[in-house]
């Protein structure tokens, strides 16, 4: 394998960990490492946490990885394009590059908002963007925050603890749509106003300019400065025309060896779903530990090579956690309206935690955790062996999680 070459669009953690996976598993080969911005490879999390909580510094986030000593050519600033399968190369802003062997690991970028045209408005998703957004906490500017979501969590509570003024809007009606229900996400409503950050739900934004948003309702909120978090998609626009094949929310379609649709390349990180025997469905994951973790499926299929019958399958228990207003809270598994929900501990308490078995056969699927690290660190393990839990003992909080199961 000496003299193949694998080039990796995106010089995320994804990308990065593909890189130094290659190599822990024993790639031979060349290795270039591609990024679109001038940084070398950093983590996301401490941005939103870290960085703007004033803890870090925007460069402590860089990557502990030594690239040189790996023997992978770092390629920064330069976009990738497109990918002309055909003649295995790929497309950048500076001109093609073979590959014997191409890895898609270009991530997700922020949403925006229909109509908002974006101007003046932040985002949070870039080491560059968590530079200008605490320029704004350090000088105590007043924000307000699109989207009550874990970004808009995780910077309202940076904005507090900066002594700065921030107000949340929400076009659903409760924080956390989308990913928690109702009954969940309602106790965390309630941090807000104990913070001293306002929030304002059902409320729909139909524009932003410079220093305001204005609502649905034709209200304007004024600022310092807008921060705009609802989301993120697939950064796969630059595929177009590749051939390679797209699922309907923007993402490459990959295997359960996180291979694409293209011979020689896969796909890994924010930017790929694929398809869980666990969850009997095609997951799309933008957290951490799916960008950190897949990188070793892809890694030991590229290292077995194209002639290995069984490929390496990628089937994770999805894992995320996020700090919000003195909390730490964390979440494993994959949940959906169908499966059973148990508390355990009262939700206006200081940690409580929720399981989801699945109807049918109490399959523990998912855990979310407020302040209870031994209930996560037990259901994340109990939902990789597909325990079946006992619902009542699993609903009393003086039961250990893993002395639950049937």
């Amino acid at each position: 394998m000496t003299e193949q070459r694998v080039v990796i669009a995106g010089a995320g953690l994804a990308g990065a960990q593909t890189a130094h996976q290659l190599r822990e598993q024993g790639w031979r080969g060349a290795i270039t490492l591609v990024g679109a911005e001038p940084h070398r490879p950093y983590d996301r999390p401490p941005l939103s946490k870290d960085v703007l909580l004033g803890k870090a510094r925007p460069e402590d986030a860089a990557l502990e990885v030594d690239f040189e000593g790996l023997g992978v050519e770092l390629v920064l600033g330069r976009a990738a394009t497109g990918v002309r399968t055909a003649e295995r190369l790929l497309e950048t802003d500076a001109g093609p590059m073979a590959y014997d062997r191409l890895v898609l690991a270009t991530g997700a970028v922020a949403a925006t908002l229909p109509g908002t045209g974006g101007g003046g408005a932040h985002v949070l998703r870039t080491l560059d963007d968590a530079r200008r957004l605490r320029q704004v906490l350090d000088a105590g500017g007043s924000l307000v925050a699109v989207g009550a979501g874990w970004i808009g969590a995780e910077v309202a509570t940076a904005a507090r603890a900066a002594g700065c003024r921030i107000t949340v809007v929400e076009a659903a009606p409760q924080v956390l749509p989308g990913a928690l229900p109702a009954e969940v996400a309602e106790p965390m409503r309630r941090w807000y106003a104990a913070a001293g950050a306002e929030l304002r739900t059902g409320q729909r934004v139909v524009s932003v300019r410079e220093g305001e948003v204005e609502l649905a309702d034709s209200a304007v909120l004024g600022a310092d400065a807008v921060l705009v978090g609802v989301g993120s998609r697939p950064a796969t626009g630059w595929l177009a025309g590749s051939g390679i094949e797209l699922e309907a929310d923007g993402s490459v379609r990959a295997d359960a060896g996180l291979r694409t649709s293209a011979p020689g390349v896969f796909a890994v990180g924010d930017c790929a779903s694929f398809p869980s025997a666990r969850y009997g469905r095609r997951l799309l994951v933008h957290h951490w530990d799916n960008a950190l973790t897949g990188p070793r499926t892809v890694a030991a299929n590229l290292v077995a090579g194209d002639g290995v019958q069984e490929v390496t399958a990628y089937d994770p228990v999805p894992y995320f956690w996020s700090e919000q207003f003195g909390r730490y809270v964390q979440y494993a598994g994959h949940h959906t309206a169908a499966d059973r929900l148990l508390w355990r501990g009262a939700p206006d308490g200081d940690a409580w935690s929720v399981c989801w078995l699945r109807e049918g056969d109490g399959a523990l699927v998912a855990v979310l955790a407020v302040d209870q690290p031994r209930d996560l660190v037990q259901g994340r393990r109990l939902i990789a062996r597909g325990a079946r839990l006992d619902p009542a003992r699993a609903a009393d909080p003086s039961v250990p999680l893993k002395a639950a199961v049937r």
